[in-house]
């Protein structure tokens, strides 16, 4: 019996032996379990590229690889509902943080109270009717009607997030929607938690409170910790660029666990919290959001898989008709009269209520959320689990492909035809207290034929280098600018803002952009502002 030479575990010993000997898992299992995960990775990187061609939300391509490694697939059995909770739940942080730091605050803050409203009101609204229809048409008892009607209430973040950078939409409804996605999260995963707990269900008023004080301590830590660590991270210089990415995901995930250990929304103040750090100016911040949004798609991958792996498709078939039964309820009752009570008071017009009420994607959330009556137990919870997987499933094929054409049929997607924004990257210049901004000029930028000169960058900022066709050169004063140049302009701290808005407004108003009131790069208003 030869020992291996490094780790000294003999070769011919029986798998079961060695697990007794070495621990559960054994370097020849980590090797199997790397090479799966890693493959597995690939298909879904792959499965993102076909979905974005044929429309489709990139979940159901995850979710797919799950039912095909499972037990009607490939043949792994999998049914740890505690472990898929645990793990979606860690996912959801992620996903949330990542979204949170993608988030422009500028395009949300006119949008937070009708978010707000759509995400308590709105779901109040929707569990009702969902379930009610759950109940009456279908038969549920009314704890698993409930149920049903707070997990499929709630918007997902990912699938949102994810359709939204494929649609041109108003930056009102992109604020609401995103804002909405954020926040919902919150108040319904506190009403499944509170229904799927033994015993009588609590009166509605003492639901109600909780939900508000959890929702308060949430909010309260998010911003407390947002602030603190965008405040650090802007005042201490660490020692390596790839230190910020770091700080940056350990506060987010810092501002969940402090939110949740508090007894608070744990989902909301990691939401909180990367809103105010994506939008704090920090440093090397390009960095950060490449990997965060890195992070977030492994987050998006495991947590879908897993999904996967959970579900046993052969046992679904007498779920099928409940699922489309309570699916046409939600999308065709509750959701629109959700969207209609709740911004009434905000006089939003009735194109964009359609739009909202169709873009009220689901996605990984319902799903996970539906493993949690599993974990507690709950009479006919595996029923629940079946119904909101096919419900997610069959309604995200339905709604996902068809938002962009419902958008242009409204009359409120972009034609393509509309100047495309700047693509601006940050970098510190801490000695020179300055920033060095990498500006590339896109196709249908109103920026191309536009002189150095007449950009009239405020003073303290300047173009210090043009790259164009792969070569470098130090532009003069008369530099004719060029769509697919890249710009290199040094900015001083103090006039960062305004040489950034200064650059966004050319992008969009070409030469005519102080007298088309953009912004003439001194924080003044151009002439026709005057």
């Amino acid at each position: 019996m030869c020992p291996h030479p490094v780790l000294g575990i003999p070769h011919s010993e029986p798998r079961a032996v060695r697990r007794e000997r070495y621990g559960p898992l054994t370097v020849h299992d980590l090797n199997q379990l790397l090479l799966v995960c890693s493959l597995v990775l690939l298909v879904a990187v792959a499965a993102v590229r076909i979905s974005s061609r044929s429309g489709l939300p990139s979940l159901l391509a995850y979710l797919g690889i799950g039912i095909a490694m499972g037990q009607d697939g490939i043949g792994i059995h999998f049914d740890n509902a505690e472990l898929t909770q645990v793990i979606g739940y860690a996912a959801l942080v992620v996903i949330l943080a990542d979204g949170g730091l993608g988030t422009k605050w500028k395009e949300i803050k006119p949008a937070l109270p009708a978010a707000a409203s759509l995400a308590l009101v709105g779901v109040a609204v929707s569990v009702g009717i969902t379930a009610a229809g759950a109940h009456y048409l279908i038969g549920l008892e009314w704890r698993q009607a409930l149920i049903i009607g707070a997990v499929v209430s709630s918007t997902d973040a990912a699938a949102v997030f994810s359709v939204l950078r494929r649609i041109p939409l108003p930056a009102r409804l992109t604020g609401i929607l995103e804002a909405e996605s954020g926040f919902n999260d919150a108040p319904v995963v506190i009403l499944v938690i509170s229904l799927s707990t033994a015993g009588p269900v609590e009166h509605w008023y003492v639901l109600v409170g909780v939900i508000a004080l959890e929702l308060a301590i949430g909010a309260a830590i998010g911003l407390a910790v947002g602030w603190l660590g965008s405040w650090c991270l802007r005042h201490v210089a660490l020692p390596a660029s790839g230190l910020y990415p770091i700080a940056v995901m350990a506060i987010a995930v810092a501002a969940y666990a402090a939110g949740a250990m508090a007894h608070g929304s744990g989902f909301l103040a990691v939401y909180l919290a990367s809103v105010i750090l994506g939008n704090s100016r920090l440093p090397h911040w390009p960095a950060t959001r490449g990997f965060a949004e890195g992070v977030g798609w492994i987050a998006q991958i495991g947590m879908f898989v897993l999904l996967g792996l959970l579900v046993t498709p052969h046992e679904m078939g007498g779920d099928i008709w409940p699922a489309l039964v309570i699916g046409l309820v939600l999308t065709m009752v509750a959701r629109p009269l959700s969207v209609i009570v709740a911004l009434t008071p905000f006089r939003v017009p009735w194109r964009e209520q359609t739009l909202l009420s169709w873009a009220g994607l689901r996605g990984a959330v319902p799903i996970i959320l539906a493993t949690i009556p599993m974990v507690s137990g709950i009479e006919g919870s595996r029923r629940i689990f079946n119904i909101v997987f096919v419900l997610v499933v069959v309604y995200t094929l339905v709604q996902g492909p068809t938002l962009p054409w419902v958008a242009r049929t409204l009359r409120l997607g972009g034609s393509g035809d509309e100047a495309s924004d700047l693509g601006i990257e940050s970098a510190p210049l801490e000695r020179l207290r300055g920033h060095l901004l990498s500006v590339a000029i896109p196709e249908k930028s109103r920026m191309h034929g536009v002189e150095v000169n007449e950009l009239r960058l405020p003073a303290g900022s300047a173009v210090t280098l043009v790259v164009r066709d792969g070569t470098s050169f130090v532009p003069m004063p008369t530099t004719v600018l060029r769509r697919g140049d890249e710009l290199l302009v040094v900015a001083t701290d103090p006039v960062l803002d305004s040489a950034e808005r200064r650059l966004r407004a050319v992008g969009q108003g070409g030469k005519l952009a102080g007298w088309l009131g953009t912004g003439n790069g001194n924080g003044r208003p151009g002439r026709s502002g005057r």
